[in-house]
């Protein structure tokens, strides 16, 4: 049996997505699993053993379209569900295709309303659902990141003083509004009496570095100085991870450990929290819950629509930092 599963972007919604990887590949016999992406996020998936072949989203459409008519599949998994994803299965359309339920309208509500209808389950459990018509369940095993070997980060790539064990900070998230502000960032890495690595993008290293600026001996800015296979590997060798609603949350989560997640103009309702299927791992969750403007978007803004950005101002970041140190005992 072939099969196809969609999902185009981003990094955090791609991991969220191994589980159903993995229990296709196991559960159904002799499946063979392609992945249909973006050619940004391939190399997420390239390493996966439960994945028999990644296919790009390419410029020339008709030619991608072609090569996936060439494959012959008998099942697509469409975990994207948005107009190209419409697209693709009408162009394969005598290929029998299965495809996530949003949940746009209820989205909406909450976050228009501050009405609540979601469901109280997980995104994963959500994107299984779409396979249990070809009897595949979860196995609870979590989500799955595999580090390449080229990219294991080795212990003279970092300071000396970080090489018997550091919590890893994420500075960046793709919009303004999922991040703490640089003032409450300094404030948090203040308040840690533990080595620190700072991770992000080249997009954070210029904050990063201003971070730093308070201790360059405790703190060390690996923003940009890493691709993503290896800051991963930074998060594996970490004790826990403070950080964001983003990509690499899902990673920390998928490589066994403990998180301290902080939430801005998202909430955890929408279903995307750490999640370690029937693993017992420690989390915490830290959010300003009586604010009447939260949730202001399911993805979130360049600024705080109503400029006072009281998710992230209001944040009790030394609460944060006593929650870490707990977490190292």
């Amino acid at each position: 049996m072939k099969i196809l599963i969609i999902r185009f972007s981003s990094i955090g919604d791609i991991v969220l997505t191994t589980p159903v990887i993995r229990c296709l590949k196991t559960q159904v016999n002799n499946a063979s699993v392609h992945y249909l992406t973006k050619e940004n996020y391939a190399g997420i998936l390239t390493t996966n053993p439960y994945i028999d072949k990644v296919i790009t989203l390419k410029n020339d459409w008709n030619v991608m379209i072609e090569e996936l008519k060439q494959e012959q599949y008998d099942y697509i998994i469409d975990l994207h569900h948005n107009l190209r994803t419409l697209k693709v299965k009408r162009a394969l359309r005598k290929i029998k295709s299965f495809s996530f339920n949003k949940l746009n309208i209820q989205k909406w509500l909450l976050t228009t309303f501050k009405i609540n209808t979601l469901p109280a389950i997980h995104i994963v459990d959500r994107y299984m659902n779409t396979v249990k018509e070809i009897n595949v369940i979860n196995d609870g095993m979590g989500l799955d990141f595999f580090i390449p070997e080229k990219d294991k980060v080795a212990l003279k790539d970092i300071p000396a003083s970080h090489h018997f064990g550091f919590i890893g900070i994420v500075i960046g998230a793709a919009l303004n509004t999922k991040k703490l502000p640089v003032s409450k960032l300094k404030e948090l890495c203040i308040n840690i009496n533990h080595p620190i690595i700072l991770l992000g993008g080249k997009e954070d290293k210029e904050i990063g570095n201003e971070i730093m600026a308070i201790d360059n001996i405790k703190i060390y800015n690996a923003c940009g100085k890493f691709n993503l296979n290896e800051s991963a590997d930074l998060i594996r060798q970490s004790k826990c991870i403070i950080t964001h609603d983003t990509g690499l949350m899902h990673i920390a989560a998928a490589l066994q450990k403990k998180i301290i997640s902080v939430w801005g103009n998202t909430v955890p309702e929408f279903g995307m929290t750490p999640y370690y299927g029937n693993n017992s791992i420690t989390n915490s969750k830290f959010q300003i819950s009586n604010l009447s403007c939260r949730p202001c978007s399911k993805i979130g803004y360049k600024n705080c629509p109503k400029k006072h950005f009281k998710c992230m101002q209001l944040q009790n970041v030394v609460a944060i930092a006593k929650n870490a140190v707990e977490l190292l005992k």
